[in-house]
């Protein structure tokens, strides 16, 4: 499936398109989850995994497209005018007007496609709770990291949610490591809604 992504996005990028859609009727693909980056995807695949679903085995591929301003291009790659895949994902509230564009140029259907209010990351933290998603940064060794930022200028006036936020945007990688930590430390009532709905919805 890895092989899958790296091809869609080679063809995103302007290369053929013929592997993609030879390897995605190989591995008989019938959905593709499209979601802004790889922290989204992490969190999608590790909350698949803890409620005993296996999506590539499902036909189900889990895409990031490196930002939501791609979304037109991979809906029109994956979706009714390219492999004729399902589409569904995830998008944050101020990213909603290109989503809608994109689909509705690509013909593709607007449901399935689930709002975080700011992104995912403040998703799961507010889920979590600040204090939770401490105990997660103390246990990775990166508490020094996070007591030094919130005492920075610039995050004073900022709640604590938001202080976490950015922090797991400073360094590289963190918001990918964090995407699988934060929702791999969920219990069952705690999933964000449009997580939980995606997860649902496929």
């Amino acid at each position: 499936m890895q092989t899958l992504r790296d091809t869609v996005t080679g063809w995103a990028a302007g290369g053929p398109g013929a592997p993609a859609g030879e390897l995605a009727a190989r591995l008989r693909v019938h959905t593709a989850v499209l979601v802004e980056g790889p922290s989204d995807l992490a969190a999608v695949e590790t909350l698949a995994t803890r409620h005993g679903r296996d999506l590539p085995a499902e036909g189900v591929c889990v895409i990031s497209m490196g930002g939501a301003m791609n979304i037109a291009r991979y809906a029109a790659l994956l979706g009714p005018p390219g492999l004729g895949l399902r589409l569904a994902g995830l998008c944050d509230e101020n990213e909603q007007s290109f989503y809608d564009r994109g689909l509705e140029r690509a013909g593709a259907p607007r449901q399935g496609f689930f709002v975080c209010v700011a992104d995912l990351e403040d998703e799961l933290i507010r889920a979590l709770g600040v204090p939770r998603a401490e105990e997660i940064v103390r246990t990775e060794g990166d508490l020094p990291a996070w007591q030094a930022f919130t005492r920075q200028p610039a995050q004073q006036d900022r709640p604590p949610h938001r202080q976490m936020r950015r922090f797991l945007g400073t360094k590289k990688g963190r918001k990918i490591r964090y995407g699988h930590l934060l929702t791999d430390a969920l219990e069952p009532g705690q999933v964000p809604a449009p997580l939980h709905n995606l997860l649902a919805h496929l």
